[in-house]
């Protein structure tokens, strides 16, 4: 099959370099002419705009964006459904907000273009391991793209699938995401309260390396974290600073709304944000409390 590809980043790329290697025509666009450049000397078809990357497919086309959520992805949508013809498919497989998907689906639909969203899991592993991805749209449409689909996936049977109409696979790889801070969360409250734990001197890499097989704790991230402890388990160069890029919130939000609890997936949110705060006021304001009520000592700052 054929597919134009639209963003080369990262995961883009990989993408790109695993559909290649299985035989697929792949013509690749990025506003960088360096990331096109390097994917096409790996055997992709190059194009310097979306114009040309359309004029390169074969009706009926098959378009996957790989762009930043947001703007970005709002601007490509926009520009491609208008060079794309009705029975042509565009594909988000980025983590935008599934009711922008709803939205830009419906807008779709009018010109006569298929819009499938494909929640997209596997960072910068996927050339080698595949992705996970939840896919949402029109059935006759993510049929055409199942030779795309099942070249990305572990397997052609297993690791992706159809999860229902077009706002579904985003919605599903948001909650996938808010899973994902509730787990990294509870492994990093773990380890350091056996970080803590001083007279026992653990060796956390090791102890990682353990739980990796047999555990009921295993998990692809606890191998991750393992990797991550080997070269030097007091992370002494690493910043306890932790960016979210979204899902968490949209997942807490979502929560919200449908009157779901969702403490772990919320407190892990919190927890981010804690970890920005060069200094907490909260924090200094509890202790002041408890002077107050209480005596409590204050730590004071010294000149």
């Amino acid at each position: 099959m054929e597919l134009g590809m639209v963003g080369l980043g990262k995961m883009g790329a990989n993408m790109t370099a695993r559909l290649v290697r299985a035989g697929h025509r792949v013509v690749v666009s990025d506003r960088e002419p360096k990331a096109v450049q390097s994917v096409a000397e790996n055997g992709a078809v190059s194009s310097e705009s979306l114009e040309e990357l359309v004029s390169l497919l074969k009706p009926p086309r098959a378009v996957w964006m790989m762009v930043p959520a947001g703007g970005p992805t709002e601007s490509v949508t926009t520009s491609l459904v208008g060079l794309l013809a009705q029975g042509d498919i565009l594909v988000d497989g980025g983590n935008s907000n599934y009711k922008d998907s709803l939205r830009r689906a419906a807008s779709s639909r009018k010109k006569g273009i298929f819009f499938v969203d494909v929640g997209t899991s596997g960072g910068i592993w996927g050339l080698e391991e595949g992705y996970s991805m939840m896919v949402g749209g029109d059935e006759d449409a993510v049929s055409r793209l199942m030779p795309v689909l099942e070249t990305l996936a572990p397997g052609p049977d297993r690791g992706w699938g159809r999860v229902g109409p077009a706002g579904a696979g985003h919605f599903v790889k948001m909650v996938h995401n808010g899973i994902e801070y509730g787990l990294m969360q509870a492994y990093a409250e773990g380890f350091e309260v056996m970080k803590k734990k001083s007279e026992f001197d653990l060796d956390l890499h090791r102890i990682a390396e353990i739980w990796r097989y047999g555990s009921v704790v295993r998990s692809w991230l606890l191998d991750l974290t393992a990797r991550a402890l080997e070269p030097d388990p007091n992370l002494s160069n690493i910043e306890g600073y932790v960016d979210d890029s979204g899902e968490g919130r949209w997942t807490v939000a979502e929560a919200i709304d449908l009157d779901v609890p969702a403490p772990v997936i919320t407190l892990a949110l919190m927890m981010r944000f804690v970890s920005r705060q060069d200094e907490s006021y909260a924090a200094k304001l509890l202790a002041a409390m408890r002077n107050q009520f209480g005596g409590h000592a204050v730590k004071r700052k010294t000149q």
